[in-house]
């Protein structure tokens, strides 16, 4: 009978306090975002990370789109990383901390061409790592299956990421010169032929070499050119001709300064007047043109992950 009556008298003190005192005992509801759990790793990875822009257009060796949309992972320690081909790669801190790290290592940006041949993929624009983006230089190997074999960082937030793969077992599976357009193969044969007939110089033959690439999409164009403080940005000479005129501009004025030396009777040591050098008759060995019958070829089988 007491523990009812008690009951009783406190449902009658909560009802005479009115709603507006109910209402105000409500829980506030917080409306910033809840960070808690980020980096929880039981929440989809994909969810955590904000890339900076969209990966350039998939490009190089046909036989290697087909590994675009696949994804690959390595463990090292207390870290996953997952390198997607032209896509990016990201790396995951494999701890149950509450801020454990995961983050974009690179995006797919362009490929390295070295003596005619697609070296390396460069993955850039990554999470910001102080005043600049961490980036990525994978390294393709000749491998038994679709491998990532290794990952380092040789600099500060610049990393190297070894992949291997039968892809490009292959001697000609990774010449640029038979992935091109036909149209972009005779406007490299005619470089080829402005080079040894000098026309053009190395200089111009790299430059005029550099757009061809940009424009088969295997380089991006830089955005800006950037040039340090008091320092005299080299000259370039494309052609022969330009080359030579300024050679001979350079010729009249060291003879102008002489001149005025002798004027002033300070002894000087008559300089000789060097010939032009012209560039020595070269051409890319054949064999870095690959075999016409071998032009695609993707060395041994796929191997399917």
């Amino acid at each position: 009978m007491v523990v009812g009556w008690s009951r009783f008298l406190i449902l009658l003190w909560l009802a005479s306090r009115g709603p507006a005192s109910a209402a105000a005992a409500k829980m506030k509801v917080v409306e910033e975002p809840n960070t808690f759990g980020l980096n929880n790793p039981f929440l989809p990875q994909t969810n955590r990370l904000q890339p900076k822009r969209d990966p350039s257009p998939v490009s190089g060796p046909r036989h290697l789109l087909g590994l675009s949309g696949k994804c690959f992972s390595l463990v090292e320690a207390t870290y996953k990383y997952e390198f997607c081909p032209f896509h990016n790669i990201t790396q995951h801190e494999q701890t149950f901390r509450w801020n454990a790290y995961s983050g974009i290592l690179g995006i797919w940006h362009e490929w390295e061409i070295a003596n005619y041949t697609f070296s390396g993929m460069w993955m850039r624009d990554g999470d910001s790592c102080g005043s600049k983006s961490r980036q990525t230089k994978v390294e393709l190997t000749c491998g038994k299956s679709h491998r990532l074999a290794q990952v380092s960082e040789p600099s500060t937030c610049v990393y190297s990421l070894t992949f291997e793969t039968p892809l490009v077992c292959h001697p000609h599976a990774m010449l640029v010169y038979p992935e091109l357009p036909e149209a972009l193969q005779q406007r490299w044969d005619q470089l080829e032929q402005d080079l040894v007939d000098e026309i053009i110089t190395p200089q111009g033959h790299a430059k005029r070499l550099r757009l061809l690439f940009e424009e088969a999409g295997y380089f991006k164009a830089p955005e800006d050119v950037v040039r340090q403080e008091g320092v005299a940005q080299s000259q370039a000479f494309e052609t022969l001709e330009s080359c030579s005129q300024a050679h001979k501009e350079l010729t009249e004025q060291v003879k102008r300064l002489q001149g005025l030396l002798t004027q002033h009777g300070i002894h000087h040591e008559a300089a000789g007047t060097p010939s032009p050098q012209h560039p020595s008759r070269h051409r890319p060995p054949a064999q870095l043109r690959g075999d016409p019958q071998l032009r695609g070829d993707p060395g041994q089988p796929e191997n399917t992950m």
